[in-house]
């Protein structure tokens, strides 16, 4: 089979600030893997927070292109959890094949991704749209602006230095989305008395969930936070990976599966199973990143208590179609794999 790729810049809309920082722009790899018989699509977007730039992506990818040797795609796919243990530090280039891998099986099977993967075929679903860190006014003129195109779900991010801050734009968001469902978002930037008190002074404002109060490392906070709270508190973060799962502390009502982070769809598939056998519930994120890297998320919603899949709404300009959302809910694109189109 052969791998190839190609580099674009997808810039955003609208810089977007969290508690870690700011974006506007990424740069996106697109992926392919093609034979004879078809090709598959993936797409990795650079990180800073993850150590991914353009850089690393290539590097990674000739030492893909070694693990791939002459096998076919239904022998790459058995060995994807062998590529996940080969390049651990790379595991944004490792989803992006991943996803090739499984777009090439379901297009040449002729059936949408989600068959393939013998999950609930998904036709439409609400998902949250980012409410970014900046002032009350703009993030309530935000959230006023896109329930009326018909989101029914923002993420709202908090996690500034002043919580009083935090409180003040998330009564501006709810005043602004009185019907919304509210996900809050410091990205782990408060400790669990911050979380705690900012949580009792929103009781009002109905947040719908919370989601990685405390850094990654503290999983005595976030089992604080889980416990103090009526709210359902989500890790993100700290349940990046597979590995991380089994030292999540009890009382936490779900993990936030983000392809890029994990590896990819076989090991958000595991992630998935042990969410169930833990009876936690399962966000579905994403990073910033055309509707290429999205999709193959979108096809998990079956399975989804919450969906935060918006990275290609950010966008300027989206290279990629099919999977829509601007009216606050993705539908499931004509076609088998991931059914997405090039524009």
């Amino acid at each position: 089979m052969r791998l190839e790729h190609t580099v674009e810049t997808l810039r955003l809309a609208t810089p977007l600030r969290i508690s870690r920082g700011a974006m506007s722009e990424r740069d996106a790899v697109r992926l392919t893997l093609s034979d004879d018989r078809g090709h598959g699509r993936g797409e990795v977007v650079t990180s800073p927070r993850l150590g991914v730039d353009a850089e690393s992506v290539a590097l990674a990818l000739t030492r893909v292109a070694d693990w791939m040797g002459a096998d076919d795609a239904v022998a790459l796919r058995a060995r994807l959890p062998e590529l996940r243990a080969a390049l651990p530090e790379a595991l944004p280039v490792v989803a992006a094949v991943d996803c090739a891998v499984h777009d090439y099986l379901a297009t040449v099977a002729g059936v949408p991704l989600c068959d393939l993967l013998g999950l609930p075929r998904w036709d439409h679903v609400p998902t949250a749209y980012t409410v970014g860190l900046g002032t009350v006014e703009e993030a309530a003129a935000s959230a006023a602006r896109v329930t009326a195109t018909g989101f029914t779900v923002l993420k709202v991010k908090v996690g500034v230095p002043d919580p009083a801050a935090d409180i003040a734009r998330v009564r501006a968001v709810r005043a602004a989305a009185p019907a919304a469902a509210l996900l809050l978002d410091p990205n782990g930037a408060w400790d669990a008395p911050t979380a705690i008190e900012v949580l009792a002074a929103l009781t009002d404002c109905a947040p719908a969930a919370l989601e990685q109060p405390v850094p990654a490392h503290d999983l005595d906070g976030l089992a604080r936070v889980a416990a103090a709270l009526a709210v359902p508190v989500i890790a993100d973060e700290a349940a990046a990976r597979v590995a991380d799962l089994s030292a999540l502390p009890p009382g936490i009502a779900g993990v936030n599966v983000k392809l890029a982070e994990c590896g990819g769809l076989d090991a958000a598939l595991v992630m998935i199973e042990w969410a169930a056998a833990a009876r936690v519930g399962v966000m579905l994120g994403c990073l910033v990143g055309s509707s290429l890297s999205i999709a193959p998320a979108a096809h998990l919603t079956g399975i989804a208590r919450w969906v935060d899949l918006d990275g290609h709404l950010l966008l300027a300009d989206d290279p990629w179609r099919g999977l829509g959302g601007a009216d606050g809910t993705l539908r499931r694109p004509a076609g088998p794999g991931l059914g997405v189109t090039r524009r």
